[in-house]
């Protein structure tokens, strides 16, 4: 093959794939500052209508909040459909349809879009996967154990909420610590560091003492 158009195919390919790791970095920026709060408008309406519909669903079948949001939806655009039907046959204007514009717009999923989002989703699934298969098939067994032991306080704390309530504290939580932990980031890494530090002290002494335990490097 001719070296330039090898050179191009590398080139176009390493631009598909910039572009790809752009296209995920994005969501994941917008994310991160709707949780620190750069925008406090973006980040208070986000919360806000996050919290509304958790709150719904805590009071609400699913069915019931998703109808009365659609319903309340078209309340609103038949309303606003009418008056200006009205507004155009008192000035005897031509404006047409008001959601012409975007009647008109292309709302259709393209093909590459959607192939894109499958590919990133299957990337985090097969990892999700092999770890479960690594922790369950007890590839480790202190890690294994610490599974067990999560989901062993898991069943209390689901004695204690349901999941709507874990949920909400979750949300709250979501939009609570980043920007408390951007403002005390020195020392809640400090308080970080030394329980980092006394949980892994811990966890060699016990897989030392473990049967059977698979050693871990020490570049781990």
């Amino acid at each position: 093959m001719d070296p330039m158009t090898q050179s191009a195919q590398i080139s176009s390919s390493q631009g598909f794939a910039d572009g790809q790791n752009s296209a995920v970095k994005e969501p994941k920026q917008s994310v991160k500052d709707l949780i620190h709060w750069r925008n406090p408008k973006n980040s208070g309406l986000v919360f806000g209508l996050s919290m509304l519909l958790l709150l719904s669903l805590a009071a609400f079948s699913v069915i019931s909040v998703a109808s009365y949001l659609l319903l309340a939806l078209l309340c609103v655009t038949i309303t606003f459909r009418i008056y200006k039907s009205v507004v155009q046959a008192v000035q005897k204007s031509s404006e047409g349809h008001p959601f012409k514009a975007l009647i008109d717009k292309d709302v259709s999923i393209p093909p590459e879009t959607f192939r894109k989002h499958v590919d990133t989703s299957l990337t985090y699934i097969n990892q999700a996967l092999k770890q479960m298969s690594r922790l369950f098939l007890v590839e480790d067994l202190v890690d294994s154990l610490k599974l067990a032991v999560v989901m062993w306080l898991l069943t209390y704390v689901g004695a204690v909420f349901n999941g709507i309530t874990i949920l909400i504290l979750a949300d709250i939580l979501l939009f609570a610590v980043p920007p408390i932990y951007e403002k005390n980031k020195t020392q809640i890494d400090q308080y970080i560091d030394l329980v980092h530090t006394q949980v892994n002290t811990t966890m060699t002494k016990l897989q030392e003492k473990l049967p059977g335990a698979v050693k871990r490097s020490k570049t781990e």
